[in-house]
């Protein structure tokens, strides 16, 4: 039996295919225009031959029937009906299937974006990558976490490496199971990329603490936790980080850290811009 929410999205998928299909003209895809067309856009016989499918299981595929398919062949539909990558997600989602990972491996953070980082007074704020390298940072993350322009910075390489959050143990030991469930979490969201695994099984080789709880497979959502480490020059810090995603880099994320209510962090972060600091984390 075929739930009201399955239905609704079979009728959306129905729709979307033949909009996409109807907005392709066939001189677009190098098909010639011979006589005048009853309908707009290309014929379905047109899509499935471009694709490499076949007509009927392009046509039960548009009319919304339960058809099994793969991402390899949902692809080949996009690419013929020329989607963006925004409108293949929107298939796979469509068709039933996770939708790929967004693609592309920019690092140039926008100035909108370094806008909002170095606008941001109340204390560190950062730009990662779906590995958690530092992208962009404004000028009290620079202080705080000990990065410096130019320099490679992974938030979780740093966590289990630097004497500032190791400076907490209690704090720390707390923490880290967390950390490592967070990012095998989002390790899985891309199982292909061998990416999230090199940056693991160097920080195993040079961590036993980390390759114990990497190890255990666990997986967790980011949770709202305290960030703590102790500075060099101005002793314990403690912030609450909120953390959102980038609307048009779904990979990246902005993290905002503030410091922990009752607490003297915010009285210490002050202290920071009279400082001159040269030690990296």
């Amino acid at each position: 039996m075929v739930s009201a929410a399955s239905a609704r999205r079979r009728e959306q998928l129905r729709d979307f295919l033949r909009s996409r299909r109807e907005a392709i003209g066939p001189g677009e895809v190098g098909l010639p225009v011979v006589g005048r067309r009853r309908t707009p856009g290309l014929r379905r016989e047109e899509v499935a031959m471009l694709a490499g499918v076949g007509v009927s299981w392009y046509t039960w595929l548009e009319q919304g029937r339960e058809i099994t398919v793969s991402g390899e062949v949902l692809d080949a539909v996009a690419g013929v009906l020329r989607m963006s990558e925004t409108e293949r997600g929107h298939l796979y989602l469509l068709a039933g299937l996770n939708p790929p990972p967004v693609g592309g491996s920019a690092t140039e953070v926008s100035v909108e974006v370094r806008a909002v980082i170095d606008g941001w007074e109340r204390g560190p704020a950062i730009v990662r990558d779906r590995y958690w390298n530092i992208l962009a940072f404004n000028a009290l993350a620079g202080r705080v976490f000990g990065c410096a322009e130019g320099e490679p910075h992974n938030c979780l390489v740093t966590f289990f490496t630097s004497p500032r959050y190791r400076g907490l143990p209690e704090v720390w030991a707390a923490a880290a199971p967390g950390v490592v469930a967070a990012y095998r979490a989002d390790a899985a969201l891309v199982p292909q990329d061998d990416e999230f695994q090199r940056v693991a099984s160097e920080l195993a080789a040079a961590e036993p603490e980390f390759a114990e709880l990497w190890e255990r497979h666990d997986v967790g959502a980011p949770l709202q936790a305290v960030n703590a480490l102790h500075h060099p020059e101005v002793g314990d810090l403690f912030f609450d980080a909120t953390t959102f995603t980038v609307a048009d880099h779904p990979n990246w994320s902005l993290v905002l850290y503030n410091p922990k209510p009752n607490t003297d962090t915010a009285d210490r972060l002050a202290m920071l811009p009279r400082l001159r600091l040269t030690e990296s984390a």
